[in-house]
C-alpha cells in the first residue's frame, strides 16, 4: 500500500469520483468531478477504471507528501504543479520518490486538475460513492463529506511502472472560444422572444458567485413570461433564470428539485469545459438538438476506448 500524506490543502481540494447515482429520489444529489474528461484521462493514464476515485484540485494551495516511491498522473488545468522544484506539466504520469512534495500552487490555464493514483485512491463509499459532497455530508477520506485536510493521509493499493503522455490531438484546449452547447428545454417558448434571442447571441460573463452547486451567468436580463411553475427534478447542466433574469447554471451538487424556469441544460461535454472556465470569463451558448449532443457524446467514449 502507498501513501501520500496532505501537508496543506484548501476546501476546494476533494476526493471525486464519477459521482453517486441512483440516489436522487432520496434527495441526494450525484457530486463527481466536474471536469468528468479531464479526471477519465487521469485515470486513463494508469489503466484505471475511468471513474475511480481522484483528487479535484481547484485553484492550486494543495502540497502532498510522498511517503514511499509512486507513480501519479496529472490531468486538466496546469496549476503550477512543482515536484519539489521542477515542474510538472499535466496530460502524463510521472514518478514520484520517498520524501518529494507535490505542490499546486495557482492558475496557469485552467481552473481544477486531477490527480490519479494507480487503482485509484482509498475511501470509504458511500451509497455507492466517494464524491465529496460537503453540504450533504457525504464521500471524502472518511465518508462524512469533509474536503482533503492537513495530516490527512490518501492510500492507493495498485501499481504503475511505466510512464504515458496524452497525444497532443486528445488534450483538450481550455483556451478555445467554442461556445456552450445547450440542449433547450420544456420552458423555452415561455421567455420572451427578445430574451431567447440574447441567450443565444451575447456574451456572458462568468460570475465570481460560483461553486459544486452552480455558476451564475452575467449579462441581459431574461424575461420569463410562463405562468408560476410547481418544482419539479433538474438535470446536471440545468440553466435555470430565476427572477433577477441572470441564469445559473446547474452543476454536480445541485439541490434534486427547483421552481425555477429553466432555458434547457448544457451538455456533458460543455460542462467539462464551463468547469475550467475562470471567474471573469467570457462564455457564449449555441443551441443543439438532443441528436447532435448524443453523437458528440458517443464519439467521446470511443476515444477514451480506442486510446492505448
Amino acid at each position: 500500500m502507498s501513501v501520500l500524506t496532505v501537508k496543506s490543502s484548501t476546501p476546494l481540494c476533494q476526493l471525486q469520483d464519477a459521482g453517486r447515482f441512483g440516489v436522487r429520489h432520496l434527495g441526494v444529489t450525484q457530486g463527481g468531478a466536474l471536469d468528468w474528461v479531464s479526471m477519465a484521462w487521469a485515470n486513463k493514464l494508469l489503466s484505471n477504471p475511468l471513474g475511480a476515485p481522484v483528487i479535484e484540485v481547484t485553484l492550486g494551495g494543495l502540497t502532498l507528501i510522498a511517503e514511499s516511491d509512486c507513480c501519479l498522473a496529472l490531468a486538466g488545468a496546469d496549476l503550477g504543479a512543482m515536484l519539489d522544484d521542477r515542474a510538472i506539466a499535466p496530460w502524463r504520469s510521472f514518478f514520484m520518490r520517498k520524501g518529494q512534495q507535490l505542490r499546486f500552487t495557482q492558475p496557469i490555464c485552467g481552473a481544477r486538475a486531477y490527480l490519479a493514483a494507480p487503482g485509484g485512491f482509498d475511501a470509504l463509499g458511500v451509497l455507492g460513492s466517494c464524491a465529496t459532497v460537503g453540504r450533504e455530508g457525504l464521500g471524502g477520506l472518511d465518508g462524512s463529506g469533509n474536503a482533503l485536510r492537513e495530516g490527512d493521509q490518501l492510500t492507493y493499493s495498485g501499481a504503475s511502472f511505466e510512464l504515458h503522455r496524452l497525444p497532443d490531438h486528445l488534450i483538450p484546449n481550455f483556451t478555445e472560444p467554442r461556445p456552450l452547447d445547450v440542449v433547450l428545454g420544456a420552458q423555452i417558448g415561455q421567455f420572451s422572444g427578445l430574451s431567447l434571442f440574447d441567450a443565444f447571441n451575447s456574451d456572458w460573463t462568468l460570475d465570481s458567485r460560483a461553486d459544486r452547486m452552480g455558476q451564475r451567468l452575467l449579462g441581459p436580463e431574461l424575461v420569463y413570461q410562463g405562468k408560476p411553475m410547481i418544482s419539479e427534478g433538474i438535470p446536471l447542466g440545468a440553466i435555470q433564470v430565476p427572477p433577477d433574469g441572470q441564469p445559473i447554471v446547474l452543476l454536480n451538487d445541485r439541490q434534486t428539485i427547483g421552481g425555477y424556469p429553466r432555458l434547457g441544460a448544457l451538455t456533458p461535454l460543455s460542462l467539462a469545459r464551463l468547469a475550467q472556465k475562470l471567474p471573469g470569463s467570457g462564455v457564449r451558448m449555441k443551441a443543439v438538438v438532443q441528436e447532435v449532443a448524443s453523437r458528440e457524446q458517443v464519439e467521446c467514449l470511443r476515444r477514451f476506448a480506442s486510446s492505448s
